[in-house]
């Protein structure tokens, strides 16, 4: 089996999604940060609180989930666009061990977006105000936000992963979790966030303790995306085996 993860972790380094993926992932969350920043410095000439905007900041870093997600995807999708997934279950011994191989890849794919958005997500905290004289107010909260931007990303790459699995096509597997992240969910906690408090994504607004109301508390939220990952798990799982590889 280490034979097997380490031949999936050179194939996810290979090409350029490993570094187009976490460099606009970094564009999208600085230019939230710019954003944050900006109203921040009016809300504190108003008497609003610098650790709230320093929180917003630290909170604006959770979009690198998604292109987390995104280049589980990939990872999987990419060999059924390129034919070379029979060659890969053949060297891998089995489909499970394939499908086990690249979901632990994707979930340390999914730590490196994970370490590199709670970094960047602290580096922003600490120097976005200063262009406008505001000071970085760090507390508790703030570190709590970070970890949890970290457990986003690390959780949504096997997410993303299986999602690849499920579908086999690379294009359908990303327009479905751009699709989900940015209007489906939202969209039903809009109209009935009793319910869309259990959906994935959602969910990880409660781990980087978004400001949101009707989120889960964050044990609960934990709870809710390990329901996720092992349906999806148990579905792409029984697809795998059970339809032809090709």
């Amino acid at each position: 089996m280490r034979n097997v993860i380490r031949g999936e972790l050179r194939k996810a380094v290979t090409g350029r999604q490993w570094w187009i993926l976490p460099l606009a992932g970094t564009f999208l969350c600085l230019l939230s940060t710019f954003g944050f920043a900006a109203e921040g410095h009016k809300a504190v000439l108003a008497g609003g609180s610098a650790q709230d905007v320093t929180n917003d900041i630290a909170r604006s870093w959770m979009m690198m989930f998604l292109f987390a997600s995104l280049s589980g995807a990939i990872l999987v999708s990419r060999e059924y666009g390129h034919g070379t997934i029979g060659r890969s279950v053949l060297l891998a011994g089995s489909r499970t061990r394939l499908l086990t191989a690249k979901v632990a890849v994707a979930t340390a794919a999914g730590a490196v977006f994970g370490l590199l958005a709670a970094g960047l997500g602290a580096l922003a905290c600490a120097t976005a105000g200063l262009p406008y004289g505001d000071s970085p107010a760090f507390t508790g909260e703030t570190g709590l936000i970070l970890a949890g931007v970290f457990a986003c990303s690390l959780l949504a790459a096997p997410w993303g992963a299986l999602v690849g699995w499920m579908l086999r096509n690379q294009v359908a597997a990303v327009a479905l979790l751009i699709t989900l992240t940015l209007v489906v969910d939202p969209g039903v906690q809009a109209l009935a966030p009793d319910v869309a408090k259990y959906l994935l994504t959602i969910a990880m607004s409660a781990v980087y303790r978004d400001a949101k109301p009707d989120l889960l508390p964050v044990p609960w939220a934990f709870a809710a995306i390990a329901g996720w990952l092992t349906a999806a798990w148990f579905a792409a799982h029984r697809l795998v085996r059970t339809r032809d590889i090709i």
